[in-house]
């Protein structure tokens, strides 16, 4: 699966290289937040009105796909429970993981007239919502953050923390 650790990263500073590595550390982060994780891990949650871990999850493989079908310029469906109910943890971990991958792939390289181009269409019971990319960064990407580390911070509770050779900082596993 992708993001054991970070790609390299790019030669230069456009903007897609940088929403690109956005998602890429987003993806870093992913993979070893939901490394190893017990049954335990997937039903804590913190309080009654909080989502469980697989919950977060769940949430997070929705933005991954808005993530994707934004960079491809393809309206985001929200999700049923029926689409969900065929998938487990594993199945969910591994396409969050490769629609960070492929988004991140789509964004590569793109120059600031492309990225002026992308849309966040959002498709709910007949209607359609379109709004400017600014709200990619603010929105799923930086909701996808904020939720990865809810697992991080679950996992420690239930005495299950991340590998402690993970590196944020370098994306890559300490020696």
């Amino acid at each position: 699966m992708p993001y054991q650790q970070i790609p390299e990263y790019p030669e230069n500073y456009s903007s897609g290289n940088i929403i690109s590595r956005l998602i890429d550390g987003l993806g870093y982060r992913y993979y070893w937040a939901t490394e190893s994780l017990t049954d335990t891990d997937l039903k804590y949650k913190p309080s009654v009105e909080a989502f469980d871990t697989y919950e977060t999850i769940e949430h997070i493989y929705w933005l991954s796909i808005m993530i994707t079908n934004t960079a491809q310029n393809l309206p985001s469906i929200r999700l049923t429970p029926d689409d969900l109910s065929t998938m487990n943890f594993d199945i969910l971990r591994k396409k969050t993981l490769q629609n960070l991958k492929k988004g991140s792939e789509s964004y590569a390289e793109k120059t600031k007239d492309d990225m002026d181009d992308y849309m966040i269409i959002m498709q709910r019971e007949g209607h359609k919502g379109e709004f400017p990319f600014w709200h990619m960064i603010n929105g799923p990407i930086s909701d996808a953050l904020y939720h990865t580390g809810q697992i991080v911070s679950f996992r420690r509770t239930t005495g299950n923390p991340i590998d402690s050779k993970v590196n944020v900082f370098t994306g890559k596993p300490k020696s």
